[in-house]
């Protein structure tokens, strides 16, 4: 859909042409375009995983992963949203940039993960009624000192184009269909 690999402005005017297209009504390719986006950040900061998660009963369960790490999370797979990162940073306890996750982890006393995180960003997906979805997450295995807070932004993007996504199924999935 997209060109790659994204650069930090070509991924920031993706996010933007989405967010506008999107606004008014229903787009069929938005998953795919959402898909490339999420894609073209995890490879742009230079990360090892990008995940959206959806908070359900207790648990984080991973709607989308793109990446490969030690951790081998899939589709569908979950775990108690307590023991995450994810909850800690929607409920503030945590910040949404970590450049260093070990020394943040280590202060703030944040449960342990599978494998050591050396890099974090989260936003949560807020939808418009204000509840709160899940996160799109990403991380690396290594610390990275170069990730900034234009970073972060724009994965706040990422965050509200997958907060649209799941308003339009979720309207999608109200309206009654014939039957042929």
């Amino acid at each position: 859909m997209y060109d790659r690999p994204f650069t930090a402005h070509s991924l920031e005017v993706a996010i933007s042409e989405l967010l506008a297209a999107t606004s008014d009504g229903f787009d069929p390719d938005l998953d795919a375009r959402i898909t490339d986006v999420l894609k073209g950040l995890r490879e742009q900061l230079d990360m090892d995983v990008v995940f959206v998660s959806e908070f359900q009963d207790g648990e984080r369960v991973f709607r989308f992963v793109d990446g490969e790490s030690a951790i081998e999370v899939q589709v569908g797979d979950s775990a108690p949203l307590e023991q995450s990162y994810c909850q800690r940073i929607v409920e503030g306890r945590a910040p949404e940039l970590m450049t260093n996750a070990a020394a943040v982890a280590a202060e703030l006393k944040l449960p342990p993960t599978p494998v050591p995180i050396g890099a974090h960003l989260s936003a949560p997906v807020v939808l418009s009624d204000g509840r709160v979805f899940g996160t799109v997450c990403c991380f690396s295995l290594q610390p990275n000192p170069g990730l900034r807070l234009e970073d972060l932004s724009r994965l706040k993007g990422c965050a509200r184009l997958v907060a649209r996504k799941v308003e339009a199924q979720d309207f999608l999935d109200t309206l009654p269909f014939e039957n042929d």
